[in-house]
């Protein structure tokens, strides 16, 4: 006798049922770091002993599982594969670009994401409009000295002190302002307050009237990997926005894959 066709809401929510079962049977492998056999993942997911075997047989063939030995299974390498693909198409700026609109609606001043190119940052993104009243001095693909701005001062934060040391002779910290550091000294406790903060500060140091504030964002392997800041005019910055700045870089830094120790 022909099985009877299912409807199509009965084919959906039996689709649906079916990727439950794969996602219950992957998360309970991905909780074990040794092999699991079919009895325990029947036991962790509730699912019967002959449905999680038939579900793993295909898991296996598709390579997103290994049959480790007879009975037992692991997470497999097509996982790892996929995961590094993933990985590779992961884009700060792409993970940026939404977190820093609503950080621009917020506070109304103009929002910056800037990377390390040697002794340098590079403004990569800016999310800004013409009701913050600010000119935009440096553009998208401007360039600043490490140790003049916010977020260049994040870099150096996190660099060993023998590199810190060799920036300040290489560049011989020339100053942009009258509040600009040029003191190796002056920096290295600037750079201490920074790590004591958790974000950093540029008063007046790169562009007279401008100050900014900054927090680093991080990818998987916990390396600083951009910052993003707040430029606003000098009078009008609020430390308000440290907490909600902070919490956008962690944001982004959580899309790229970071886990904090803190959570």
């Amino acid at each position: 006798m022909p099985r009877p066709r299912l409807s199509k809401n009965e084919e959906g929510r039996t689709a649906i049922q079916v990727i439950e079962r794969i996602v219950s049977l992957l998360d309970a492998l991905a909780a074990q770091p040794d092999p699991v056999s079919l009895k325990e993942l029947s036991n962790r997911t509730g699912l019967h002993p002959s449905t999680a075997h038939r579900i793993l047989n295909d898991l296996v063939t598709a390579r997103f599982v290994d049959r480790s030995e007879p009975g037992t299974y692991q997470l497999g390498i097509r996982l790892l594969e996929l995961g590094n693909l993933v990985k590779a198409r992961l884009n700060v700026r792409d993970a940026a670009l939404g977190p820093m609109r609503e950080l621009h609606r917020a506070t109304g001043q103009p929002v910056n994401l800037s990377i390390r190119q040697g002794d340098e940052i590079v403004y990569i993104e800016r999310a800004v409009s013409e009701r913050s009243g600010m000119q935009v001095v440096r553009a998208v693909g401007g360039r600043a000295p490490l140790h003049l701005t916010s977020v260049g001062k994040l870099f150096l934060a996190v660099d060993d002190a023998r590199n810190v040391r060799a920036y300040a002779t290489r560049t011989g910290l020339a100053g942009h302002t009258r509040n600009s550091i040029t003191d190796p000294a002056r920096l290295e406790r600037e750079l201490a307050l920074v790590r004591a903060r958790g974000y950093a500060r540029d008063n007046e140091e790169l562009e007279l009237g401008v100050r900014c504030i900054a927090a680093g964002i991080r990818d998987d392997s916990g390396r600083m990997v951009a910052g993003l800041s707040i430029s606003a005019p000098a009078d009008f910055i609020q430390d308000e926005w440290i907490d909600l700045l902070c919490k956008t870089a962690a944001e982004i830094s959580a899309a790229l894959g970071y886990e904090s120790r803190e959570s």
